[in-house]
């Protein structure tokens, strides 16, 4: 009893200090791009400390990078904003071995090993299959591919996703810089729009233990049932990338270490060793691996109609409920609406003129990030 009030106060928070420490690492993500043509895109950012509230990394601006040829030839690529960095279209000698120097702002030299080109073979098909016999009838999409030579062996995927989707209400009319009502056409609609994204995960495979260097049934993406992405049309664009073994060990390290951990029986974090190396400063840590790699790539859609038992929740609800005032018989077009955050839904002539409206959130899908620009691809 005497002692217990004590036990009680002497208790106190504890902080590790690599929790709240900003090591301010540089990560390099891309491939040396050898496909004939092809345009090397290099991401520079800088690691966050563990409890920052920003996901997003920060992006590493102002950088120099250049693309060093073991025979002397170098490459400039130039920054394309938000830490991108691309190469012009490049004719890369298959027999040469290529490495990054990368000098940032702040005077950091960085040098990846030279390495040697690895060829990528063709991407056989990209196919996908709805788990009908799961409570979640998510759909997995696969890559299959396989090397003739017995050469690639070790392999890595990433894709671009691009969606349609639609606004909650299909509205004809629009208003430009003026305030004036204008009705719609294919390039102003604002029904239908098309969204972007990356990767959000790691895929990697390998062949090297089976008798031929086959690749089936890879998985490369996996799309919850009723996600807003198959609402309408789905279209994947996967990149396929020879890898070194040197270098499948790495992205094997890296997927096992964020996308696997989280249980006792999960591999645990281990050490992430690069081929990257910073000369400036021999003590500090780099993250990236930098290969050469031929890209090969395939697309694939998928329309909602293939699917079962989809049904993304786009209803309208309260919040999109329309109001109606009168139109401006002799100059119809001048959009009076008091309230700001509404917008020109159509007109109806019985018994008067009348403007319908509602809120721009429920008639513009841009509102939500996407572009009403079909892609040329679509």
């Amino acid at each position: 009893m005497i002692f217990l009030p004590a036990f009680f106060t002497c208790r106190k928070p504890y902080q590790p200090a690599v929790v709240n420490k900003d090591y301010n690492y540089l990560v390099i993500d891309g491939v040396i791009n050898a496909t004939v043509g092809g345009i090397t895109s290099i991401t520079l950012s800088r690691t966050r400390n563990l409890n920052d509230s920003i996901i997003a990394p920060k992006p590493e601006l102002s950088a120099q990078i250049v693309i060093e040829t073991e025979g002397g030839t170098n490459y400039t690529l130039l920054a394309q904003g938000n830490g991108v960095y691309n190469s012009p279209a490049l004719n890369l000698n298959p027999l040469s071995k290529y490495r990054l120097r990368i000098t940032t702002f702040n005077g950091g030299v960085y040098q990846s090993d030279y390495v040697s080109v690895k060829q990528t073979p063709p991407i056989d098909s990209v196919t996908w299959k709805q788990r009908l016999d799961s409570p979640n009838k998510a759909v997995t999409i696969f890559v299959h591919s396989h090397d003739p030579q017995n050469k690639t062996l070790f392999y890595r995927w990433d894709y671009l996703e691009t969606w349609q989707y639609e606004a909650p209400l299909n509205g004809s009319l629009g208003l430009d810089s003026r305030g004036q009502i204008f009705y719609t056409d294919a390039t102003t609609q604002t029904f239908n729009c098309w969204s972007t994204a990356g990767s959000r995960n790691i895929s990697t495979a390998s062949s090297e233990s089976l008798a031929q260097d086959v690749i089936s049934y890879a998985p490369v993406s996996i799309v919850p049932q009723n996600d807003e992405r198959m609402a309408v049309r789905y279209s994947i664009n996967v990149k396929q990338y020879g890898l070194t073994k040197e270098a499948y060990n790495y992205w094997e390290i890296i997927k096992k270490s964020s996308q696997q951990s989280g249980s006792i029986f999960d591999p645990q974090p281990a050490q992430v060793i690069g081929n990257i190396h910073c000369i400036s400063n021999a003590d500090e840590p780099v993250i990236g691996y930098v290969s050469v790699s031929y890209i090969t790539e395939k697309r694939k859609f998928i329309d909602k109609n293939e699917l079962t038992d989809w049904h993304f929740p786009n209803s309208p609800g309260n919040r999109c409920v329309p109001d109606t005032v009168p139109a401006i018989p002799n100059n119809f077009q001048v959009f009076t609406y008091a309230d700001t955050t509404y917008g020109p839904y159509y007109f109806i002539t019985t018994p008067a003129l009348y403007l319908i409206v509602a809120r721009k959130i429920c008639l513009d899908c841009r509102r939500k990030g996407g572009t009403n620009s079909k892609p040329a691809f679509w």
